[in-house]
């Protein structure tokens, strides 16, 4: 039998998921895989780099999941770290990779691309001295935390989103002083403004100076380390740095060699996590576009938990099983301190670009029963389609217990559950857990009034 082997570009969540399901279903003498990743480390967990930063993590060891040697020792895997793919030949069905040992091509039978995303850097952050920092990778994270010296008192953290409001927590949580600059209205775009308005609320309430409507034009820096951030209002002090404005899917090397990308940037794949039009060559992770399940559209959702799913079909399928992975609808949460945010589904912007006719319920509510000790107040919108009272979306801003409710109004989207449908829950009650009527179920219930009154 013909020895084949599987590359796989990127040695993170998506393609060693992909790498350990192929292994164990088609064995080493079988199947060569051999996977290379330009980092220093594969096989980690990056959404935890800022709970390291900020000391909620111990150590930076405790983030990854695997090494190298694990890989070889359990299944047989060749994880090559510090290892960079600069090029795929597709007609030659090969990879030139380089690394500190030299230059060299290997040829394949499968190729699984997983190079994930890169964050957003703008030109002015195209700087010749050091301080400021993008929060990607591992490696990322080795640098920040290097130049987290004592002298380094005051940090920016400019851009609102998951990575900026973690970041902010984390150098809040290191004693600095902390300012975030957020060029909308509020923080956590990802959520609509009024419920942004709410995050920018308790983070002001924290101690960190959130300036919003804030337009930066530039970095300054003396004796080769960054001084301050420019902006329209003037120049706001730093000793570091922390660039938060998202990430795009890193797809130069794919769309180099002809695979064909979305408008938002992604590489195009089928529900097996095939790559449009080519045999053999597979992609998952932060680098491909994801059918979003309620519009019908494509959308780039860098996630972990979908590039762990998605890498998961697609090794299924190399090693010869059948799986799908068939959209997703973007749940998400995140944290700053102790106020929890959640989102899942559309927010308004999103439903009125998609064409859908909507109204929205806003609910506050308490996590526990108001009598309990610990009981803290939350905030739940939910956007249903007007006429078929469909729900459409869900977000959440409160404390103790509040985001893991997304859940639940995830389920109910994922089934096409109406908000009227949703008000007869079966959900858990006591005490120290819900009030008797749980705020997902309040906010159900108004909801559907809402419906009700938008047809009379």
């Amino acid at each position: 039998m013909v020895m084949k082997r599987l590359i796989v570009v990127g040695g993170d969540a998506a393609g060693m998921s992909a790498a350990s399901q192929a292994r164990k279903r088609v064995p080493a003498e079988r199947l060569e895989i051999v996977a290379f990743e330009r980092g220093d480390h594969g096989s980690y967990s990056a959404c935890g780099i800022p709970y390291w930063i900020g000391g909620a993590v111990d150590a930076r060891d405790d983030l990854i999941v695997r090494t190298p040697e694990i890989f070889k020792q359990n299944q047989d895997i060749d994880l090559r770290v510090r290892h960079e793919v600069v090029s795929i030949d597709l007609q030659s069905r090969s990879v030139s990779v380089k690394s500190d040992a030299g230059d060299s091509d290997l040829g394949f039978d499968y190729l699984m691309i997983a190079t994930g995303a890169v964050p957003v850097s703008p030109p002015w952050a195209d700087v010749d001295f050091g301080g400021v920092f993008g929060v990607q990778t591992l490696d990322d994270g080795d640098r920040l935390a290097s130049w987290l010296t004592p002298e380094v008192r005051r940090a920016v953290v400019i851009g609102g989103g998951y990575i900026g409001v973690e970041m902010a927590e984390a150098m809040m949580n290191r004693g600095l002083d902390v300012t975030l600059l957020e060029r909308g209205d509020a923080p956590m775009s990802t959520v609509d403004p009024d419920m942004g308005a709410l995050v920018k609320k308790a983070m002001t309430g924290l101690g960190i100076d959130v300036r919003t409507g804030a337009e930066v034009t530039g970095l300054t820096g003396a004796h080769g380390r960054v001084t301050g951030v420019t902006t329209a209002a003037g120049e706001v002090p730093a000793d570091v740095v922390v660039l938060g404005l998202g990430v795009r899917p890193n797809t130069l090397l794919a769309r180099s060699a002809g695979l064909p990308v979305g408008e938002h940037g992604g590489l195009l794949t089928d529900l097996r996590m095939r790559v449009h039009g080519h045999e053999g060559v597979w992609a998952a992770g932060d680098c491909v576009e994801t059918r979003h399940l309620i519009t019908g559209r494509n959308v780039h959702l860098p996630l972990g938990t979908h590039a762990n799913k998605q890498g998961r079909v697609a090794g299924i399928n190399i090693g010869g099983g059948y799986a799908t992975f068939p959209g997703a609808i973007g749940t998400a949460v995140t944290k700053v301190c102790d106020l929890e945010v959640a989102r899942t589904g559309l927010r308004e912007r999103e439903a009125s670009a998609a064409g859908f006719d909507y109204v929205t319920a806003t609910v506050e509510s308490t996590s526990r029963a108001g009598y309990f000790p610990g009981s803290a107040t939350m905030h739940v919108k939910l956007l249903a389609e007007r006429r078929t009272g469909r729900l459409l979306g869900a977000q959440i801003v409160g404390r103790s217990e509040a985001a893991k409710r997304i859940d639940a109004l995830a389920v109910a989207l994922w089934s096409g559950m109406t908000v009227d449908e949703m008000t007869a829950l079966d959900l858990g009650y006591a005490p120290p857990f819900a009030p008797v009527w749980d705020p997902v179920l309040i906010a159900a219930r108004k909801a559907a009034e809402e419906v009700l009154a938008a047809d009379r």
